[in-house]
């Protein structure tokens, strides 16, 4: 199930109305930052209405941000970031729900670019947000983290909440200038609306080029290979481009790791349904995903291949290549050894002098 932010504001109340008629079972989270006085509670009554009408759970969490902020020597802003992003972990965790959905949207991710490079920023910085990631905190980083309005500006916001017949609360704050995001929205986009009426879109797509260059996904981290270990991917995904994007569940890719001895009269074939590697040929590797610069010589296929270039000749989903769980030589990361369920590197294929293999052993399923 999954786990939806929903402040009370037009953006989020569109992501709640949306996903209920998705039909996809799931809960809401509403922060009460405690930043607005009456109007921060009447937020939280109009959120719990709502819910309560269609009789969805929600829950809901009172912080004290600004204690925090001075506590922690972080703007308002950052606290809470921090706050809501840790809470929606442990709620994650504690009910299990499987990924937390937000209320971004193509207007926010222009913001963000703009902000981004006026502080100076390096690749990262112009790729702008991810429809799929995962939630930026240290203490929860495999709980995915989903934007299915990041395709949608906030001129079709508002007129899907019209056409709907939505209600929302409106942040009066939100037409102060105390915050640089404020200012880039308030000040500097009304110029670039009258130099090009559909900047947004143009910026957006600027950072899907830039995006198709490559991205670095968070590294899984490593493990002992003569274990027997289990991989489980994010359940879901925000899938779609231009508008609204659909909320589907991922192929799950679950494996499991032993070492056995091997008998040469099993034959060198790999058997259907798993892989097979030499264990000395693959010596010590770590599981991990995908980033620029990894690069594999497939069995069967003559030469060295980058991954993007793999998965694009395999048709792996873009948003789905941060998921494909790798095995890669602990003595050069970008060396990839196995690609799960697909294929493994041809140094590592087992031949009539292998004596020991490492079975990767997959269960794909919805």
């Amino acid at each position: 199930m999954l786990l939806v932010a929903v402040s009370g504001g037009i953006d989020s109340m569109c992501l709640a109305e949306k996903v209920r008629q998705s039909g996809e079972p799931f809960a809401i989270a509403h922060c009460n930052f405690s930043l607005r006085g009456a109007d921060s509670d009447a937020d939280e009554a109009f959120v719990r209405t709502w819910a309560a009408r269609y009789g969805i759970t929600c829950h809901v969490k009172r912080f004290e941000t600004s204690a925090y902020a001075t506590q922690e020597g972080i703007s308002i802003e950052m606290a809470a970031r921090r706050l809501r992003y840790h809470w929606f972990g442990e709620l994650c965790r504690e009910k299990g729900y499987t990924g937390v959905a937000v209320a971004h949207n193509a207007n926010d991710n222009a913001e963000t670019l703009i902000l981004n490079l006026l502080r100076g920023t390096g690749v990262r910085g112009i790729l702008g947000m991810k429809a799929s990631g995962f939630i930026p905190d240290p203490d929860f980083p495999d709980i995915p983290l989903l934007r299915p309005l990041l395709g949608m500006t906030r001129e079709e916001i508002e007129a899907f909440a019209a056409e709907n017949g939505l209600q929302w609360r409106e942040d009066a704050t939100n037409a102060l200038n105390d915050y640089k995001r404020n200012k880039i929205r308030n000040l500097v986009f009304p110029v670039f609306r009258e130099i090009n009426p559909r900047f947004v879109e143009v910026l957006n797509r600027d950072m899907e080029r830039f995006a198709e260059e490559g991205v670095c996904p968070p590294t899984v981290g490593c493990a002992d290979p003569s274990q027997s270990r289990l991989w489980a991917p994010p359940s879901y995904t925000a899938e779609g481009g231009h508008g609204f994007s659909d909320i589907r569940p991922l192929l799950q890719t679950e494996f499991t790791i032993t070492e056995e001895s091997w008998d040469e009269t099993k034959g060198v074939k790999q058997p259907e349904g798993m892989l097979i590697m030499d264990a000395e040929k693959a010596g010590e590797y770590i599981e991990g995903t995908w980033e620029q610069g990894d690069w594999i010589k497939p069995l069967g296929a003559p030469g060295r291949k980058k991954m993007q270039d793999w998965f694009t000749d395999h048709h792996i989903p873009a948003d789905e290549k941060p998921f494909v769980p790798l095995l890669k030589s602990a003595k050069d990361p970008h060396h990839v050894l196995a690609v799960i369920p697909y294929c493994i590197d041809n140094s590592v294929k087992v031949t009539s002098r292998t004596k020991k293999i490492d079975r990767v052993r997959t269960l794909v399923k919805e």
